[in-house]
């Protein structure tokens, strides 16, 4: 396999990076961002060729040169984030809808049939007055963001049915907890209000308690992100490549209750409470049940416990 990852400097891209690194099926790997990606150190069996290069995906002639016949997958992980792009939409549409189109038109010119991740979001939906979505629901984006990603769902969606390319689209929930410094992501803070606590700093908490949310670990996410990789085409049959992948639906309350069991009484005492209106109103426009049937048939796993994700981080971030 010759694969390239798009965004494989953020976070999710470098976990997924950081797996592939012992798949010795792999024969090269490239990856691409906008700040030459780190290599985290790959298995010592680990023997195929790495490229790290740093990629303007809105430039034709830079996608052109990276996006050759020689590839097998393509996992399209670059974007602007959420409350970055309800910010600024120009930059949004540039970076998440026209670059998306622009590798989609150079890969089934050069390469037909090429399989592609691609993660979208439960942004796409708007809100579900608490009812259960599934991938026949009709998505009302409530951001920018969320119709953005919606948009390049359609687009794969359509060249996946022409046979232009073979796509996966996988709906993400929100990721717990993400390591570094606070992103661009309205859901920043879900990750904020437990990983700065757990450094011994203060973090502030812009919703209520009450407020829920479609959560999974980082572990669980970049397994189903490699499990899509791998699910033969014809397990789609002629239904929509729109995947809804497994998660778990928690109050920010339970989250503070799970830092609290895991940190004790101080750490929680590190989180301070103050509304954000415009962070809420995103939030708030998220769903927070989904079925996910359709994903464990097609053999995607669920997550675990928040206690489970947070001692995960703690062994795999600090």
């Amino acid at each position: 396999m010759n694969i390239l990852i798009t965004g494989a400097n953020g976070f999710i891209g470098q976990a997924l990076t950081a797996a592939l690194l012992s798949d010795s099926s792999i024969s090269s790997l490239i990856l691409t961002d906008v700040v030459e990606p780190d290599v985290p150190s790959p298995d010592s069996h680990f023997t195929a060729e790495i490229r790290s290069i740093k990629a303007d995906f809105t430039d034709k002639a830079t996608c052109e040169k990276l996006f050759t016949s020689d590839l097998t997958h393509v996992y399209l992980l670059h974007g602007l984030m959420s409350g970055a792009t309800e910010a600024n939409l120009d930059l949004g549409l540039r970076v998440n809808v026209d670059s998306t189109r622009m590798i989609l038109d150079i890969l089934r010119r050069v390469k037909p049939g090429i399989r592609v991740i691609y993660s979208s979001a439960c942004a796409v939906f708007g809100p579900s007055d608490g009812q259960v979505v599934t991938e026949m629901t009709m998505p009302v984006p409530g951001s920018s963001y969320g119709a953005q990603k919606l948009i390049c769902e359609t687009l794969l969606n359509d060249f996946s049915r022409r046979g232009l390319i073979d796509g996966r689209i996988l709906r993400l929930p929100t990721i717990i907890v993400r390591p570094g410094a606070p992103s661009g992501a309205a859901s920043s803070f879900f990750s904020g209000i437990i990983r700065e606590p757990l450094k011994g700093k203060k973090s502030q908490l812009p919703v209520a308690r009450s407020l829920e949310v479609w959560v999974c670990s980082t572990r669980t996410i970049v397994r189903n992100l490699i499990l899509a990789r791998d699910i033969p085409e014809e397990r789609f049959g002629c239904a929509s490549r729109v995947v809804n992948l497994p998660g778990i639906t928690v109050t920010v309350e339970q989250m503070l209750q799970a830092l609290k069991g895991v940190g004790g009484e101080k750490v929680l005492s590190l989180v301070e409470e103050k509304k954000d209106p415009a962070v809420e109103d995103i939030v708030l426009s998220w769903p927070t049940r989904f079925d996910t049937t359709r994903a464990k048939e097609l053999g995607f796993i669920g997550d675990g416990s928040l206690e489970r994700t947070i001692q995960e981080y703690l062994k795999d971030y600090t």
